[in-house]
């Protein structure tokens, strides 16, 4: 990321679906040490747009600045490393970093059996 190599330990994850005002949501939860910083990280991932796009959404946490662009680097570390594709991060006017996964992040996310099965019955109950 950026030039700088992140050592990343994955210790667990999950995907588990929930309902939120009658949209269907996709959250993935993974559990990773990246550098020596313990941390659980979630995206949220919903269908939006006319084109049903799906995208994962995560915001990177801390108080200052300059730790919630650590906490976003990291997050993007750990998604790379495990779909081998980098997420967007965008940071907003007001101090917030976002981090923005799309379809070939859950397509990576599947290749590991404790969240394929949910991610697979996810995208078939949200497609039109």
């Amino acid at each position: 990321m950026n030039g700088k190599t992140y050592v990343v330990k994955v210790i667990g994850g999950e995907a588990v679906e929930e309902d939120r005002n009658g949209r269907k949501l996709l959250r993935i939860k993974i559990t990773a040490e990246v550098d020596g910083v313990l941390r659980d990280y979630t995206i949220t991932f919903s269908r939006r747009g006319e084109d049903n796009v799906a995208i994962g959404r995560a915001y990177a946490g801390g108080d200052a600045p300059e730790v919630r662009e650590a906490d976003a680097e990291r997050f993007a570390a750990v998604v790379e490393a495990l779909t081998g594709v980098k997420p967007r991060i965008y940071h907003m006017k007001d101090g917030t970093i976002i981090i923005e996964c799309g379809r070939r992040h859950l397509e990576g996310f599947k290749r590991f059996a404790e969240l394929a099965d949910a991610i697979e019955k996810w995208l078939e109950e949200t497609d039109r």
